[in-house]
């Protein structure tokens, strides 16, 4: 399993779907990288983005009472793990860890890694499923103009889940 981090999360429209993008964690700035882009729905993208912020809303919304839960049953999230793609269908883990065993639920993407991220669990993504549906991606310096940005976010932007075609060998 490759550990890898939220590299950004580009939030579209309402009736748009927003794309969470990944990364490798041993990827380097400088120089090539891969990255995994994940096309998500506007409700799962504004849970992740809170867990990214570490948002606190006056009441909880149903990943804080997951959590809640998890808690009062003495266990915890462990891990995300993205084990499998399919076209541009990603399938997850949430793992979570109680009383010494280790637990592994059939999670959507999008909600394992909003869970790991509040919770501060790592992330994962198995080494083929990285090598079948990543993109690599090339960083022109230490620090990136707002040009390149723009130009990123216009890539972006106008590219969509059909552009990728099969996922092959998975």
């Amino acid at each position: 399993m490759i550990p890898l981090k939220v590299l950004t999360l580009i939030v579209a429209g309402a009736a748009q779907p927003s794309v969470l993008v990944l990364q490798p964690v041993e990827d380097s700035p400088q120089g090539k990288a891969r990255i995994v882009p994940i096309w998500i729905g506007p409700p799962e993208a504004a849970q992740v983005g809170m867990a990214l912020e570490s948002v606190k809303l006056a009441r909880p919304m149903t990943h804080d009472l997951f959590l809640d839960a998890l808690t009062n049953l003495d266990a915890r999230v462990d891990s995300a793990v993205i084990y499998h793609a399919k076209k541009q269908v990603f399938y997850a883990h949430l793992i979570l860890s109680q009383g010494g065993r280790l637990i592994t639920l059939d999670a959507r993407p999008s909600d394992a890694i909003a869970l790991a991220l509040r919770q501060g669990a790592p992330l994962y993504i198995e080494e083929e499923v990285l090598e079948a549906a990543s993109f690599p991606y090339l960083y022109r310096g230490a620090q990136q103009t707002e040009e390149e940005l723009a130009e990123f976010k216009t890539f972006l932007d106008h590219i969509s889940p059909e552009d990728f075609g099969e996922i092959e060998g998975l």
